[in-house]
């Protein structure tokens, strides 16, 4: 199984994500871009926080210096992205394929995140409660299916908001896998905790 994990925009709780999945799974991870942030990336976090001895942390395939819009930092490295470079690893394992920031980032002049996902891949989304999140995360739901990609499931993650989860679910009729709360921290046993509490739904996908 091949899971990307996407989000209605940035800082909504994707790695803390693809860290439960990772674990729940015991799964490969792979970040194809990383922008800025580099000797802490998102593959570092992964690491450090997930337990499963059976998992590996694929290379980059971009490793950009800026914390910007994968486009924007490319161009400031002197590069562009060529999604030709973009190459799957190869495993036997499960996979799972974080994102950067939402669906629309782009990559280059021609290419977005979404762009990324192939017919393979399974999606969770991942939505954190804000003002205007129900609007993003409709319109996340709205791009997808607008490119015939279908959603495997929706992780909240921050406190629950029943108001706007029940109208999110409603509208667009997702799976859902389970909600992360606001931890005061997320160290490897509390991954752990999420990623027992998260393991059937995940398994069903």
């Amino acid at each position: 199984m091949k899971l990307f994990i996407t989000g209605i925009g940035t800082d909504v709780g994707k790695t803390i994500v693809s860290a439960i999945v990772t674990q729940a799974l015991e799964a490969d991870y792979w970040k194809p871009i990383q922008a800025g942030d580099i000797d802490n990336s998102d593959s570092h976090k992964i690491k450090s926080k997930v337990k499963s001895q059976k998992s590996k942390v694929h290379p980059n395939a971009y490793c950009l210096n800026t914390p910007a819009s994968p486009h924007y930092a490319a161009t400031i490295d002197g590069i562009t992205i060529d999604l030709k470079k973009i190459k799957e690893p190869a495993t036997k394992n499960h996979l799972v394929i974080e994102g950067a920031g939402g669906i629309l980032v782009p990559l280059n002049d021609t290419y977005c995140i979404v762009d990324l996902i192939q017919p393979d891949y399974k999606v969770i989304v991942v939505s954190r409660h804000y003002l205007g999140s129900i609007n993003h995360t409709l319109m996340t739901f709205e791009l997808l299916k607008s490119r015939n990609i279908n959603v495997a499931g929706i992780i909240f993650s921050g406190d629950e908001n029943k108001a706007s989860e029940e109208i999110i679910l409603s509208k667009t009729n997702a799976n859902f896998i389970g909600r992360i709360e606001n931890e005061p921290y997320f160290d490897e046993n509390v991954i752990a905790y999420y990623a027992d509490k998260f393991r059937e739904n995940l398994e069903k996908l």
